[in-house]
């Protein structure tokens, strides 16, 4: 390994890591030996209990709170990170908020901005910051976990579909600018994964989605935090600038 981290690890954030796909991703990253920074916003008693559990199965870890769509913020995560460990090999760009429903009637610019904070200024901040020490070891693995929305385009979300159609030009242009340097930039875009903020999802909901998934079944954590690890490997070192759908074949690039 180049790049090497705390206790000849190398150090993988993931953002948005006290739940859902984040704390999945965070888990998994672990267990192939990745020294994790578990970013969170306001989950602090979750953060921790995603730390606990990879240090219980033999990894390393540690919470960082940090608001990611703040320039201030991310500044200070990476320095923290970098103090507590090493230099940042791996970001996965997986923070989100709020995804509602808005009508055309009523969408406005603040509704657009609000996705936007998410998929195109935070992960913006997170590469500005790290990109220069990925470009000093001359490795470096960027993965944005994005959306199959973009392809589905829902009615009423479009705010979100466009923020996620931004996110994956970011992804093109970046792999493009940081190739030279040996860093890697992809998207895993998930299709319907359901974690806690599906929980009042309706059994009718769930079949209606099904019955469009060829793989006849809903994806789960493990596949995209599977996809995710791939991705951060030394093997995927000529990857770059891609969109991994991760959906069961429900949509097909």
């Amino acid at each position: 390994m180049t790049s090497l981290g705390f206790a000849g690890q190398r150090v993988a954030l993931v953002t948005g890591a006290s739940r859902g796909l984040g704390a999945g991703i965070a888990r998994r990253l672990g267990a192939d030996g990745y020294f994790v920074a578990v970013n969170y916003r306001s989950g602090a008693e979750q953060a921790a209990d995603v730390v606990e559990s990879i240090r219980q199965a033999g990894g390393a870890a540690e919470a960082f709170s940090a608001d990611v769509t703040d320039e201030e913020s991310v500044v200070s995560l990476v320095e923290h990170i970098t103090e507590a460990a090493a230099p940042i090999s791996v970001l996965v760009a997986n923070a989100t908020g709020p995804q509602p429903s808005v009508p055309i009637d009523r969408l406005g610019w603040d509704d657009h901005v609000a996705q936007l904070a998410f998929f195109v200024k935070s992960p913006t901040l997170l590469v500005r910051s790290i990109a220069p020490h990925m470009r000093e070891q001359r490795f470096g693995r960027i993965i944005q976990i994005g959306s199959d929305m973009f392809e589905r385009a829902l009615p009423e979300m479009s705010a979100y579909v466009a923020a996620k159609g931004a996110q994956l030009g970011l992804t093109r242009s970046w792999a493009r600018e940081l190739g030279p340097d040996g860093i890697t930039v992809n998207l895993v875009a998930p299709g319907w994964i359901p974690v806690e903020r599906h929980a009042d999802a309706s059994a009718e909901d769930i079949a209606a989605y099904l019955a469009e998934v060829p793989m006849g079944r809903m994806g789960t954590i493990a596949d995209i935090a599977d996809t995710v690890a791939f991705l951060a490997s030394d093997r995927t070192g000529f990857i770059t600038g891609q969109r991994i759908t991760v959906n069961g074949g429900h949509t097909i690039d």
